[in-house]
């Protein structure tokens, strides 16, 4: 496995648009080609060298190549997106995009992300130690299908409108969420291990959701169909007890996802 490492240089005042940092991209290329790939700042392209030094050739093939980013991004968008194999390591938080169309290999962020981590992901895995904002694992503007494979990680908390549109793929959210948590899924799990505020799988026709903590404002068309426990998603344990609902029974003649809450903390329910 060979090692490309980036470290920051370079003035981040403009987001850097960054879709070229993939190991798709580095793979076969010494220090010198990578960093003379182009990145977008505004309306101008720019030499990857004007933000960042680069140590370190790619390996043979993008899945023998590893990407390590040694300090914060949080001003660059687009990492990883659309790889198919290897690694990237972001020492810090990262921007935007993160991820966005990813179809394999294996992204970790150590820190905190931007919105849209994992937009419309096809496979591989995404891994966020910190918190993340809006639209993880969601469908872009005017698309109906979001993320259809692969696994999102966050440790932390999400915003809103996570795994909008899911049709496959899982979603482990660690903390809480706020609005529209899987909201038009047809397929796929969500995980949230802490708190939800309102409109949980509003107009789901499909997949599976688990809240963990208190929702506070429940979803109409919704029933109740039970209660079950200790739940397992492949090697995702979901202890306790939860009450079972399916719906959302407000679209007619379309199938019907599932919904877990826990007994615990939604008492009301």
């Amino acid at each position: 496995m060979a090692d490309v490492i980036l470290k920051p240089t370079g003035n981040f005042d403009l987001t850097v648009e960054a879709e070229v940092v993939t190991p798709d991209n580095f793979a076969g290329k010494s220090a010198d080609e990578i960093g003379k790939l182009l990145v977008w700042q505004g309306p101008t392209e720019y030499p990857l060298t004007d933000f960042f030094s680069v140590e370190g050739n790619g390996g043979s093939s993008a899945e023998d190549t590893t990407i390590v980013i040694d300090g914060d991004i949080s001003r660059v968008k687009r990492i990883g997106q659309e790889m198919t194999a290897g690694k990237i390591l972001v020492k810090g938080g990262a921007g935007m995009h993160v991820g966005s169309g990813m179809k394999g290999g294996e992204i970790v962020v150590e820190g905190d992300a931007d919105s849209w981590t994992g937009m419309e992901m096809k496979g591989g895995s995404i891994h966020i130690k910190g918190n993340t904002k809006d639209h993880v694992g969601c469908a872009y503007r005017g698309s109906w299908k979001g993320m259809s494979g692969g696994r999102i990680t966050v440790d932390g908390n999400a915003v809103s409108q996570v795994g909008g549109g899911l049709i496959g793929g899982q979603i482990i959210i660690g903390g809480s969420v706020k609005h529209f948590c899987g909201i038009r899924i047809s397929g796929g799990l969500i995980v949230v291990k802490g708190n939800a505020v309102r409109t949980v799988g509003a107009e789901m026709t499909g997949g599976t959701i688990v809240i963990g903590g208190c929702i506070e404002r429940f979803t109409p068309g919704f029933t109740m169909e039970g209660v079950e426990s200790d739940l397992k998603f492949d090697d995702i344990e979901c202890p306790g007890e939860y009450k079972k609902f399916a719906g959302d029974y407000a679209i007619p003649q379309k199938g019907k996802g599932v919904l877990y809450v826990s007994c615990d903390n939604n008492e009301c329910l």
